[in-house]
């Protein structure tokens, strides 16, 4: 069956893994409505993994999110988590790790390191991981063109947390994140909602909700709130680029940035 939006029309299919009908995505990088997404998210089926693609799905609130050997699969979840720049919690606990500066945080200075790092910590693990190398490629040329960024925690010269994700307009959509010694990626998280609270952005895109992130200020909001919230938040300029958080920092304090403390 076929379905018409504008210009570009998509094969309604029925994929045989989730037992339910999807949509398969045309060669033009458009995707239908996301309130057409199956119950469990899933919205689309095909398609790649270009700059172009990955953009316009952003846009859009979509993401892809795959095993090694599926095909390009793309969910709109409902709802959705989100977290708040300046409504990130952080325990008595964090706030004494990161005044006594015990990781250094920096960013965009390895990008490559971070994203595979994240994707070992679930191999490790003995889990799947859809963070395979197309995606790895993929995201690195995001990295190179500006959009994709990462944030390093650093304990004596060695990479030891971090994450990555995609900045469109005012909002930051996080992909990933790791860590191998305690507290380093959520120094890491404190430190970009310090420097996106600078930034007035105004939102993390968390996707889906896991208790980590609500334990740390995330909440998860209807679908079609976040849309709405996102239309606006996209009009605005994207900063491409590297970004400087440490400098950021050290301007305004880590230590002083508005969260909440419990």
């Amino acid at each position: 069956m076929l379905r018409s939006r504008g210009d570009a029309c998509f094969l309604l299919i029925h994929y045989s893994q989730y037992k339910m009908p999807i949509f398969r995505l045309p060669e033009k990088n458009s995707f239908p409505p996301p309130h057409f997404a199956a119950p469990n998210g899933l919205l689309a089926v095909g398609g790649d993994l270009s700059e172009k693609r990955l953009i316009a799905a952003y846009r859009k609130g979509i993401f892809p999110w795959y095993s090694k050997g599926d095909p390009v699969l793309w969910w709109s979840p409902d709802p959705r988590m989100v977290l708040y720049p300046q409504a990130f919690r952080i325990s008595r606990s964090l706030r004494r790790t990161i005044s006594r500066e015990v990781f250094t945080v920096t960013s965009d200075t390895a990008f490559k390191q971070v994203i595979c790092a994240c994707a070992r910590v679930r191999q490790n693990c003995d889990e799947e991981t859809w963070i395979t190398d197309e995606m790895i490629d993929a995201y690195c040329r995001l990295f190179s063109s500006g959009y994709a960024h990462s944030i390093e925690a650093w304990k004596d010269g060695d990479l030891v947390g971090g994450l990555y994700g995609v900045a469109i307009g005012g909002v930051f959509f996080g992909e990933s994140m790791f860590t191998r010694v305690a507290n380093a990626s959520k120094v890491a998280l404190a430190a970009l909602c310090n420097y996106l609270s600078g930034l007035s952005f105004d939102m993390i895109d968390c996707q889906v909700a896991t208790a980590h992130l609500r334990s740390l200020g995330a909440v998860e909001i209807p679908r079609k709130r976040f849309l709405e919230k996102l239309l606006i938040s996209i009009q605005r300029p994207t900063i491409r680029g590297d970004w400087d958080i440490a400098a950021c920092n050290r301007h305004r304090g880590l230590s002083a940035s508005q969260v909440q403390v419990f």
